[in-house]
């Protein structure tokens, strides 16, 4: 599996392209602003086929170049786990301040927890993670190892309680769930650095460590 991360936009987000390098299929986790333009010629120049979008919520960052990359590619679906499609359907319905102006769109289909797709040779597991918003979703590929985390867990932390829509009583259990995955699992998160489960020993008392930070 081919895997490209492409920092991008105000938030420095995460936009996170992933391909089966047999049958060069490929999808896109969060297209960040201004992404959209380093994922077309990346699928050019390695003659990869865009068979998705999938997101792992629904912030404003995470989604803003789905129009971009819908122009090359009118047909490519678009999924989200229903607890969060209102904000793709109207952005900015979160209350989360947005520098941007993102047209509506209206989901392909909907991700549940335990669902799951396969992207030529790999197979990718749904986790719903809900507690940085209550549609937040990881995607993991057990056989290679992989975790694309969105802002469910960062290297050393975890996605802002703080915002309209953040359920903090919802994320502990979430970030536990984590914890159980093995060790060696290459965590790819919404932004910032890569990290294992493994280095984040921390996962089991999350709610310990952070929730101080947040209750205010």
């Amino acid at each position: 599996m081919d895997i490209q991360v492409f920092p991008a936009g105000p938030a420095a987000t995460n936009a996170i392209l992933c391909a089966c390098t047999r049958t060069k299929q490929a999808a896109l986790f969060d297209p960040a602003h201004g992404s959209g333009v380093l994922i077309i010629k990346h699928l050019s120049d390695k003659a990869y086929a865009l068979n998705g979008i999938y997101l792992t919520h629904s912030h404003w960052d995470h989604i803003a170049d789905i129009f971009a990359l819908r122009e090359k590619f009118p047909h490519v679906p678009v999924f989200v786990h229903k607890a969060d499609a209102g904000n793709l359907q109207e952005p900015g319905s979160d209350g989360l301040p947005c520098p941007l102006t993102i047209p509506p769109i209206e989901p392909t289909g909907y991700l549940e927890e335990g669902s799951e797709f396969d992207l030529g040779d790999v197979r990718w597991h749904v986790m719903h993670t809900p507690g940085h918003t209550p549609g937040g979703v990881c995607f993991y590929a057990k056989e290679e190892g992989v975790l694309i985390s969105g802002d469910t867990l960062f290297k050393g932390s975890i996605g802002n309680l703080s915002f309209p829509t953040a359920q903090p009583e919802r994320m502990w259990p979430s970030l536990k769930r984590l914890a159980q995955l093995p060790s060696n699992t290459r965590v790819i998160p919404g932004h910032g650095e890569e990290t294992t489960i493994g280095q984040e020993a921390w996962l089991e008392r999350a709610e310990q460590k952070f929730k101080n930070f947040y209750s205010a």
